[in-house]
């Protein structure tokens, strides 16, 4: 392992490649490739490096770049991508159709606000707008994280017990851009975490089969039912797959959520990506000052970690959830689904802030305003929007 001042966009890049090049003794490994800001990065990393036995694919359009990945998972090998915003948007038939064949693909999403009108800049509701799709979804909050959370990504999709693909988010510029110290894997580690892509319904020539045919309505449920199934197994592989990463690493990847300070807590903040980095330090000062509030870091949205996130709560009466997404008529999708979480619980004050939507800066100004606006309440209100002026 060796450590290097890298992009975000070069720490994804370097775990698919090396993901990729563990299944060489296998099926090979292949992507479908096609560039859009603030992914283009990956691609590029992707289409130089030398693979023994795997091939990126240059195609026309996003929806023919997740087309190569169906095609070549459907015949044993190991698949990833990557994309952003109104990329994801048009490559969408084809990611339903990726879970729906059981595919375990893995992809990078550089979060970018959907448009028009055209903005670069991190949003995620591009990635959560495909929340009901049959993909688990991971957002990580750093460089290293989000390396470590690819090389997770495989291992978790590709079992047995799962056999479903993962999004991969991260913050378009903000981690995509900008270069932190990481420690890199090395070729030899990867090989012994990842096991050789065995995917149980691959084509064979010598047992000619059909995908994606006309089912009836019982055969159309008890197929949900087994993706409700993966999706529920995926968090015993997921503690399984933390515990062999840090075997081998030497280190101990986040798991479904992150807490910190929630032991004595009467209020709660929850946030994602490099957003709860921010928070992280606004709580840890205002901690020194004797307020009782602490945060949880959200990692993974689908599946929902509910069970985990009562227990990261405890006993607080007080919530809040940050959001760098919205949906119209609603409010915050992270919200939404804290909101199903403590439905139980009439006594939970659950607030919900939009920030840093279409790019804007969170900065810790802007979350000491939410704090202290989250202090003085009494009740909840519709959710509130909080621009970066503060």
């Amino acid at each position: 392992m060796s450590r290097s001042l890298a992009t975000g966009n070069h720490a994804a890049g370097h775990a698919l490649a090396l993901a990729g090049e563990a299944n060489r003794n296998a099926r090979g490994c292949c992507a479908g490739a096609y560039p859009i800001t603030p992914q283009t990065e990956i691609i590029e990393y992707l289409s130089g490096f030398p693979f023994s036995k795997g091939r990126i694919v240059l195609v026309e359009s996003e929806h023919s770049a997740m087309g190569v990945c169906i095609g070549a998972a459907l015949s044993g090998a190991r698949t990833f991508t990557a994309s952003s915003s109104n990329g994801l948007a048009y490559m969408t038939e084809n990611i339903f159709a990726a879970g729906y064949y059981r595919l375990p693909t893995v992809m990078i999403a550089v979060n970018r606000t959907l448009g028009p009108p055209w903005n670069i800049w991190v949003d995620q509701g591009d990635s959560l707008m495909m929340r009901d799709a049959a993909w688990m979804q991971f957002y990580c909050d750093s460089h290293q994280d989000l390396q470590d959370t690819v090389l997770m990504a495989f291992r978790v999709a590709e079992d047995k017990r799962v056999m479903l693909p993962v999004i991969v988010a991260m913050d378009g510029f903000v981690t995509s851009h900008t270069q932190m110290v990481v420690d890199e894997p090395t070729q030899e580690q990867v090989d012994a975490f990842l096991p050789e892509c065995v995917i149980p319904h691959k084509l064979k020539h010598d047992h000619p089969s059909t995908f994606g045919g006309m089912t009836w309505p019982s055969e159309t449920e008890h197929h949900r039912w087994e993706i409700q199934h993966s999706m529920e197994n995926a968090m015993t592989v997921l503690e399984e797959a933390r515990d062999e990463f840090e075997k081998i690493f030497g280190r101990r990847p986040a798991g479904a959520l992150e807490a910190f300070e929630t032991e004595d807590a009467e209020t709660i903040f929850i946030a994602c990506n490099t957003m709860a980095r921010t928070l992280r330090n606004v709580v840890i000062e205002r901690r020194k000052k004797g307020e009782k509030i602490g945060m949880i870091r959200s990692k993974l949205f689908r599946p929902f970690p509910r069970k985990e996130l009562l227990e990261a709560i405890g006993p607080a009466k007080r919530v809040a959830v940050l959001d760098r997404n919205h949906s119209p008529g609603s409010g915050g999708i992270f919200w939404q689904e804290v909101a199903a979480t403590l439905s139980h619980d009439p006594d939970m004050l659950l607030q919900d802030y939009l920030v840093g939507l279409g790019g804007g800066d969170v900065t810790p100004e802007n979350i000491n305003a939410i704090i202290d606006d989250m202090s003085e309440r009494t009740t909840a209100s519709d959710p509130e929007w909080k621009d970066d002026t503060a």
